[in-house]
């Protein structure tokens, strides 16, 4: 039973009568799902198809975490953020794309890689989930000659418990660094164990490139 005590078989079943397309971008694109609602009713769900994304935290022997100063335009600013990207093409391996961006942001490698959190960025409009990974035994590397925004991104290290303090204070407010960062510290809390680096996500979206694909074809 629920805990409204409504069995589970005899709730809604959101059903999909009707689906479109409105926008279709390099990175995403925009749906919009006519769905059925308790009651008999419709409404319209606006989705965002994207590929999904990955995000490092790295953690040096110091128990310093390596961040990036980066221009978000949406935001109209510079924010502290992890290293992060999208996967660049269908079937990526996620590891081997946490650590090309790590090496393009920062010039760092790792040895390790473990899961730390898988986030469904927002759930509400977007089938996003962005996997975040703990990253130790680095080492620096020749960084590629950036470009666009990554010309003008500084990486720099923060103490752990100092970026802690900074997510809670309200002066570090990205989301993926606020989520890793208070994931490791409560991993350490309870002595949870970190989940391999080749752990399952079994809600890595595939609308995105299921599209592109029936284009392409």
């Amino acid at each position: 039973m629920t805990p409204t005590g409504q069995d589970p078989a005899d709730r809604h079943r959101f059903e999909v009568v009707d689906s479109a397309v409105h926008y279709r971008g390099a990175i995403v694109n925009l749906r919009v799902d006519t769905v059925t609602m308790p009651g008999g009713g419709h409404a319209d769900r606006e989705i965002v198809e994207h590929r999904g994304a990955v995000a490092v935290l790295a953690l040096d022997e110091s128990d310093r975490v390596l961040v990036i100063d980066q221009y978000r335009h949406a935001l109209g600013r510079r924010i502290l953020q992890l290293p992060a990207g999208l996967l660049d093409v269908a079937g990526e391996d996620p590891v081997a794309a946490a650590d090309r961006e790590l090496v393009e942001e920062t010039g760092f490698t790792a040895a390790r890689y473990q899961v730390l959190v898988d986030l469904a960025v927002s759930p509400g409009f977007t089938d996003e989930l962005l996997r975040v990974y703990l990253a130790t035994d680095l080492r620096a590397v020749d960084r590629p000659a950036p470009a666009d925004e990554e010309a003008d991104m500084a990486s720099r290290w923060i103490d752990l418990g100092e970026l802690a303090d900074q997510a809670l204070g309200g002066t570090v407010y990205d989301a993926t660094a606020v989520a890793a960062v208070t994931a490791l510290v409560a991993a350490r809390s309870l002595g949870t164990t970190l989940r391999g680096a080749d752990a399952p996500a079994p809600l890595w979206p595939t609308a995105f490139d299921a599209r592109a694909q029936t284009v392409r074809s």
